[in-house]
């Protein structure tokens, strides 16, 4: 599915996806970058995301959870990203989510692989785009304020990092947990 014509993508799918992540940095990074993907497409988020990291201070959850009005405008002017306010300000409630839940469990990997007991699920990326464990993850995020968090959205956010492997059986990182 990565364009090869893209080696942004061809990096991402061979060094990124699927590939279980247990750093909180990242967690955050992918939830807020895969919210902003919401009715657009991954290739796009990816070209973007290095002016994503940059405009969003390199994804530091307590700098994020911070932003103010005078944030958000610089960000919804910000021609290197994608400049959707609704999306932003999502990204500010989800920022304050994200920090509450880490709180909560120790951190947000404890939280996010707690759903599946630390273990990976294995399933194609061609059978489904939601699935009851993102339906159940979807419905936990939403009860405790975050926004772009659909069961679309969690799905590719799980497949992203690596709680679902969703590589292909005819993919060279195919592998079935």
């Amino acid at each position: 599915w990565a364009n090869p014509k893209n080696p942004l993508y061809v990096a991402y799918h061979d060094e990124e996806w699927g590939v279980p992540c247990h750093d909180d940095g990242r967690l955050f990074e992918m939830l807020i970058l895969e919210g902003f993907q919401a009715g657009l497409s991954w290739e796009c988020v990816l070209n973007k995301r290095a002016a994503f990291r940059e405009a969003f201070d390199n994804f530091d959850v307590h700098k994020v959870m911070k932003y103010d009005e005078n944030k958000l405008s610089e960000l919804a002017a910000n021609a290197k990203i994608i400049r959707n306010r609704l999306k932003i300000n999502a990204s500010i409630v989800n920022a304050r989510a994200f920090a509450e839940i880490q709180k909560e469990c120790g951190s947000f990997d404890r939280y996010i692989w707690g759903f599946t007991d630390g273990k990976g699920i294995g399933e194609p990326c061609d059978q489904r785009t939601t699935s009851p464990l993102s339906d159940a993850i979807s419905t936990d995020l939403k009860k405790r304020g975050m926004k772009f968090v659909g069961s679309t959205v969690i799905y590719s956010y799980l497949q992203a990092i690596g709680v679902i492997d969703g590589h292909l059986d005819g993919c060279w990182k195919y592998r079935r947990l």
